[in-house]
């Protein structure tokens, strides 16, 4: 175990978790500094092996989520590893898991258990659908939260069916969550000493995350509905068709709508009744749609993009994932690093939080699994320094 720089260096994360939510939670700590111990059964993280696509034979689905961590093999079946495992928690500042709920009880590993003996943790649990009787028992996949959210109701064309959004978006969202769950409880434990318990579930970080289309329920009694890339309260906010493809066009206010128009050449329509403001917009947008594409087909996307953003309108071509990476390294973003040195560097997205002081660190390539149980084992088998001087 050895020192880490950042501004977390210093913090022992024990790593519990598996597939996206726990692990990319455990990862932005990582990079920020904290030593994560990630510790794994026999058979591994399950993201191991969901594949294609690979590099060098290991799932990009791993590697996106588990760099800058060290990976132990526990099975907390075997009386010697459920011991090791329990004194990983003793040592620890932070431990992470992504079981069913009360599905760590029966290794002397849930909250209360490692709070006996270490009063200090922050214990984060993820779970799909809270601790409560009516959802312990309920598994939590991403898939199945976007359905049951909503999400899916309002993913797709207003006539089509429902759509899964692109990514694992509330196993992301969740992820940030648990982040900011223990971020905030470590800053409590300044003042008070203690840990605490920090819960997170995918269905209520997907009610948060759903921000104005669930807050158009709560507050406004209106159930939303697919409309396609249209946005219920905002128009120009969507793909609009150029002479080659699409280009996302977003007038967010009555000045920007009126820039717009007069880069299109028919500033006229800035002083049209139906136009003049957002929610006259909003409301005549059938009518406005046809003489924004009438404009906008005379040109291509690019030649658009470049005079609509000089104009100080925000507007966007439709990327690739290839692209969306080009479109970063063209603005300066830098958006990949390669993590670890030599041949065992490993391409990633760069953390995207920046500090004007401190930095994010790329040092570890995502770990074979095992691959520092060695070191790790004996470790723990070490008589404990005292707390102030752990190794991390």
């Amino acid at each position: 175990m050895t020192a880490s720089s950042g501004p977390l260096s210093g913090l022992l994360v024990a790593d519990f978790s598996r597939v996206l939510a726990g692990p990319y939670a455990t990862m932005l700590l990582a990079d920020l500094g904290a030593e994560v111990v990630k510790v794994e059964s026999p058979a591994g993280d399950d993201t191991r092996s969901w594949s294609p696509p690979v590099r060098d034979g290991v799932s990009t689905y791993y590697l996106g989520v588990n760099r800058n961590k060290r990976s132990v093999v526990l099975d907390l079946k075997d009386d010697g590893d459920r011991a090791a495992a329990q004194e990983l928690a003793r040592r620890a500042d932070v431990l992470v898991e992504n079981f069913k709920p009360g599905g760590l009880a029966r290794f002397g590993l849930d909250y209360d258990a490692v709070a006996a003996t270490n009063p200090g943790i922050v214990y984060a649990s993820i779970t799909g659908f809270g601790s409560g009787p009516g959802g312990r028992d309920l598994p939590g996949y991403d898939l199945i939260v976007q359905a049951i959210s909503g999400l899916m109701s309002l993913t797709g064309s207003p006539d089509g069916e429902p759509f899964r959004a692109g990514i694992s978006v509330f196993d992301v969202m969740a992820g940030l969550h648990a982040s900011i769950g223990v971020l905030s409880a470590l800053h409590a434990r300044h003042d008070t000493g203690r840990g605490q318990h920090v819960e997170v579930n995918l269905l209520s970080s997907a009610l948060s995350g759903l921000v104005n289309q669930s807050s158009a329920f709560v507050a406004g009694g209106v159930v939303p509905h697919r409309m396609g890339n249209s946005h219920p309260s905002l128009f120009p906010y969507e793909p609009l068709p150029c002479s080659d493809r699409d280009l996302v066009v977003t007038a967010g206010n009555n000045g920007q709508f009126r820039r717009l128009v007069e880069v299109l050449g028919v500033p006229e329509l800035a002083d049209d009744p139906r136009f003049a403001r957002n929610e006259d917009r909003t409301a005549h947008r059938d009518e406005l749609r046809p003489l924004l594409v009438e404009r906008l087909r005379t040109r291509t996307a690019m030649e658009w993009f470049r005079d609509i953003i000089a104009a100080g309108v925000p507007c966007g071509p439709i990327n690739t994932v290839d692209g969306g990476v080009a479109f970063a390294e063209g603005v300066g973003l830098e958006p990949v690093v390669h993590v670890g040195e030599g041949d065992a560097a490993v391409p990633s997205i760069r953390n995207p939080i920046r500090f004007s002081d401190s930095q994010a660190r790329y040092d570890l390539p995502p770990p074979s699994l095992d691959a520092d149980g060695d070191d790790i084992r004996r470790w723990l088998s070490e008589p404990a320094p005292a707390r102030d001087e752990e190794p991390r």
